[in-house]
């Protein structure tokens, strides 16, 4: 009982001590705050809001015992306060009605000060306003006068005059008065009109490139022509120097060319002794070069150089492809090929004065890629259309309109080593051109011939003559009238070799090469010219119909003189080049060759020749071949055969002998001929008998035949021409003599019994030869004779016949086997 007595006190004194907190918090807290303090005292203890109504009256009651307190304590106070006031009242009365007497006069004597003060502050802020205005005009004016200035500078073209006053506007001006509405417009026209100087300028570029195009062939005539009349002065300098006389060119710098010579005069590039005042044009004389240097200034200050050195190396690689296209009827004139290069120098001399000229614009990179790219077209063109050239002369200048633009851009640094490669191509293009000329020119000569010696009636004749060909005979210098051995083609073909040489030099001038390979380069068009071109006009000419024997003995004899000139064709070239023939390269002429072919060749032809005739007289023949004696008289083809041969080989005994090697040369020739046309006419006699058409031979068909050979041999030993051993000739009919002996004697026991000795009688039959002329005979007999077979002795001589066909058959089979 006593422990819940004491927790009921002790609660007791909890719920008081949380009245005073709440207490004292509700005093201390805003009232709008209390809302919560107060919930908190419903949500405790059950009645305990009865507790904290009586802790809170009680609360009440003391705060009003103390502010009676405290109204008594002061109350005296306040009455005595009140007391004074009331006092004081009508003294403020009285105070207050002064003050509104003075407030009214004060009224009325500053009004008129009023009145001055506000005009002199009217006027003070209209000169504060008139000084800011003046100042901001002086801000102002610089900024209109520049862009006045702007504006003057776009209509008088001024471009890049006229971005860098913007660029002023823009960093200095502008920014000093930019709260203006009127430099806020200036500022965003600005834009737009460095977009119309950029339009204007690049209009003003293509203008130029357009314009640079149309120029090029006259910028490009005018440097090839420098550089001629340069090579021209260099070559002067060079001939001037070698005799004493040393001429300094002087280069002034206004482009004008002078020369100094020993009496002080001035000599221009033509030689002139002149007072040489013709100035000398270069590209910018002929190009205005302005709007490119326009155009990259504003480009530069506008911050776009890339855009337009792009441009500008795209536009310039598109005029290059276009200036590179030739045209199609170039090669039909050495004009067409001279505009080609005009264009192509034109083009490389502005490009070079614009690597030059800008700094950066093009770099030699680009213009070296670009020349790299052109030298491929310009070499794959110039191979192309130099192949139509059928004109030596054509050529010929080509190489000349080469060396002088090979030169030109040499001296404007761009390697050219390629073009004078292209010139070896070129020269054997000429040589080619050269050949097909002189082919013509050697085919005329041949036509016009007559083949036969040359004629000297007196000793200038024999002099015009040695002057073109070098031919010296001293027999031939004590005695007119003679005759020449040769026809009169060789000094025509001699001369006109020596003007092929000529004519060959001249591509070799001014390519620079040495004396050593310039010769190298005449021996070998020379050798060309001699083992090709003349050559085959001669192996032509030898094949032709209507050249009969005395013309191929006449060649034969030409071709000689022509070989032994050969070695002053070789004199002849060492003196153009100073090259000694003994230089260890040195190339020879083929001359020898080309002449002893041609010779060996008509020589053949002779022979052909020859047999062909033999051959149309043979087929004259009308044997018939079952009569039963001879006529007793030769065959009159033969005879009319024999006779063409006796004539034939008097050609030969009738060639000039005054000289050692013609007549060993026609002797052998004629010895040659008559062996080969004895051996021919033998074979065909031979090929007569034994033809397989002809079925049957009687014996005065032999003994006619006989009479035929007889002839042939009686021809053979009376010597048609001179210089057989002997019986040589007559051996060319021996094996026609021994068949027919056998044949005539009808000795065939000796035949069989000496056969296979080498001493025998008739060594050179052959037993198949006997066979198959004996089988004819055969045949013959038994036509012919119905009846022998009832005469003793025919039969006796056929049997024979048979019994010997049997032999000789056996040795035929022993042959074969």
């Amino acid at each position: 009982m006593m422990y819940i007595t004491i927790m009921a006190e002790n609660e007791t004194l909890d719920c008081i001590t949380e009245h005073e907190r709440i207490l004292q918090e509700i005093e201390s807290t805003d009232t709008a705050c209390v809302g919560p303090t107060l919930r908190s005292i419903y949500d405790d203890q059950p009645n305990a809001h009865k507790r904290f109504m009586e802790k809170l009256d009680a609360r009440i009651r003391n705060h009003d015992r103390e502010i009676e307190k405290m109204c008594n304590f002061h109350h005296q106070g306040f009455v005595d306060a009140i007391t004074e006031l009331l006092k004081v009242r009508s003294d403020a009365e009285k105070l207050m009605g002064q003050v509104t007497d003075t407030n009214r006069r004060l009224q009325e004597a500053g009004s008129e000060v009023k009145a001055q003060t506000e005009e002199v502050i009217r006027c003070r802020i209209q000169q504060r306003n008139m000084a800011t205005t003046v100042e901001k005009l002086q801000l102002c004016i610089p900024v209109l006068e520049m862009y006045s200035k702007l504006k003057e500078q776009l209509e008088s073209k001024r471009y890049y005059a006229a971005l860098k006053t913007m660029e002023q506007l823009e960093k200095t001006y502008i920014p000093r008065v930019s709260q203006y509405r009127f430099c806020q417009i200036m500022a965003e026209n600005l834009p737009r009109l460095r977009e119309e100087i950029k339009e204007i300028s690049m209009s003003d570029l293509k203008d130029f490139l357009e314009s640079i195009r149309k120029h090029s062939d006259k910028v490009g005539e005018t440097a090839m022509r420098q550089a001629q009349q340069h090579r021209t002065f260099n070559s002067a300098v060079a001939k001037q120097a070698s005799v004493g006389h040393y001429m300094k060119p002087v280069y002034s710098l206004n482009g004008r060319t002078h020369t100094h010579i020993p009496n002080g005069l001035l000599m221009d590039d033509t030689g002139d002794e002149e007072e040489a005042d013709e100035e000398i044009l270069t590209a910018q004389d002929l190009v205005d070069f302005s709007p490119v240097y326009r155009c990259l200034h504003i480009y530069t200050v506008l911050g776009d150089r890339e855009t337009f050195e792009n441009y500008y190396r795209k536009q310039r690689k598109k005029q290059a492809r276009l200036v590179l296209q030739p045209q199609a009827n170039m090669h039909e004139t050495v004009e067409g090929y001279r505009r080609y290069f005009n264009q192509i120098v034109g083009f490389f001399v502005v490009e070079d004065h614009i690597l030059h000229a800008t700094r950066g614009l093009v770099t030699r990179v680009f213009t070296d890629e670009l020349w790299n790219m052109a030298l491929s077209k310009i070499i794959a063109v110039l191979r192309t259309h130099s192949s139509y050239c059928d004109d030596p002369d054509l050529v010929l200048e080509l190489k000349n309109l080469i060396v002088i633009f090979a030169d030109t851009l040499q001296g404007y640094g761009f390697p050219v080593n390629r073009l004078f490669d292209l010139l070896f191509e070129v020269r054997d293009q000429y040589n080619e051109t050269l050949l097909k000329k002189w082919a013509l020119v050697f085919r005329e000569i041949f036509e016009l011939d007559n083949y036969s010696p040359i004629p000297v009636e007196t000793e200038e004749e024999y002099k015009l003559v040695v002057s073109r060909f070098p031919f010296h005979d001293a027999e031939v210098e004590k005695d007119f009238p003679k005759k020449l051995p040769m026809s009169q083609s060789v000094p025509q073909i001699y001369s006109q070799v020596k003007e092929f040489i000529y004519a060959s030099l001249k591509f070799s001038e001014s390519l620079h090469r040495s004396s050593t390979e310039i010769d190298d380069m005449l021996r070998k068009s020379t050798n060309l010219l001699l083992t090709r071109t003349l050559s085959s006009c001669l192996q032509n000419l030898i094949k032709k119909p209507h050249i009969g024997l005395t013309e191929l003995v006449q060649i034969i004899i030409n071709t000689t003189h022509l070989e032994q000139a050969c070695r002053y064709l070789e004199e002849f070239i060492t003196n153009i080049t100073s090259v000694s023939p003994e230089t260890v390269h040195t190339t020879r002429l083929y001359g020898l060759s080309t002449f002893k072919d041609a010779r060996h060749a008509a020589e053949g032809e002779i022979y052909t020749k020859l047999n062909q005739k033999i051959d149309e007289f043979i087929q004259l023949a009308d044997y018939e071949w079952g009569m039963a004696e001879s006529d007793g008289r030769a065959s009159e083809y033969l005879m009319d055969l024999i006779n063409f041969l006796r004539s034939t080989f008097q050609v030969f005994t009738h060639l000039p002998s005054n000289n050692n090697d013609h007549a060993s040369m026609s002797g052998k020739v004629a010895q040659t001929a008559c062996m080969s046309a004895c051996k021919h006419l033998s074979t065909s006699l031979m090929q007569m008998l034994l033809d397989t058409e002809l079925k049957q031979i009687s014996m005065g068909a032999i003994q006619q035949f006989n009479l035929d050979v007889i002839q042939c041999e009686l021809f053979a030993s009376s010597e048609p021409v001179p210089g057989f051993q002997g019986d040589t000739l007559q051996l060319a009919f021996i094996d026609l003599r021994q068949l027919l002996d056998l044949f005539m004697v009808w000795d065939w026991s000796t035949y069989l019994a000496d056969y296979g000795q080498p001493n025998s009688k008739y060594l050179r039959v052959n037993p198949a030869t006997a066979l198959a002329l004996l089988e004819k005979m055969k045949d013959t007999s038994k036509k012919n004779n119905i009846f022998s077979q009832f005469r003793k002795n025919d039969r006796d001589k056929q049997k024979l016949i048979e019994t010997v066909v049997k032999q000789l058959r056996s040795l035929v089979n022993g042959m074969s086997s």
